[in-house]
């Protein structure tokens, strides 16, 4: 059966949802008519689907200013004798606001971060990650790039 994709141009950015059946969706509410948006597609989903609300995701300028700082302290910081990538500071830092927990991993002396998924940040955690990134390079002196601009 060929699914019937529906969108619609009053949201940004468009997500599609199927028509004919529900597999998955995914609506961001931006105003009033996407509420009732979700209404209308909560009344015609079969039983047993499951609804979850999240808050808001971080936005593309928060994400580029991330990996921004990332680079800039990867480049400017050695972290217990070791130079880290941006990729292995995000690990660190988002370890930290995490409160993440270190568990043994499957072979032995290795070791396994949990719970260190970005994507899943709110904008206010994220925020917090900014933060901490912030006070973190100034205790070590590192200057951002965009502090050349300003």
């Amino acid at each position: 059966m060929r699914s019937k994709w529906k969108n619609s141009a009053s949201r940004s950015p468009i997500t599609p949802y199927r028509q004919d059946e529900m597999g998955r969706a995914l609506l961001v509410i931006h105003g009033q008519t996407d509420r009732q948006r979700v209404a209308a597609l909560a009344g015609k989903v079969p039983p047993g689907t499951r609804v979850e609300f999240k808050a808001a995701k971080r936005t593309l300028p928060m994400n580029d200013k991330l990996w921004a700082m990332l680079t800039d302290i990867s480049r400017q910081v050695e972290w217990h004798g070791r130079k880290l990538t941006p990729g292995d500071w995000k690990d660190v830092v988002t370890a930290s606001v995490r409160n993440a927990c270190v568990v043994p991993g499957i072979d032995p002396g290795t070791f396994v971060v949990l719970g260190l998924h970005t994507s899943d940040l709110s904008k206010d955690e994220f925020s917090d990650l900014l933060e901490l990134m912030n006070a973190f390079a100034a205790e070590r002196g590192v200057k951002f790039g965009d502090e050349d601009e300003a």
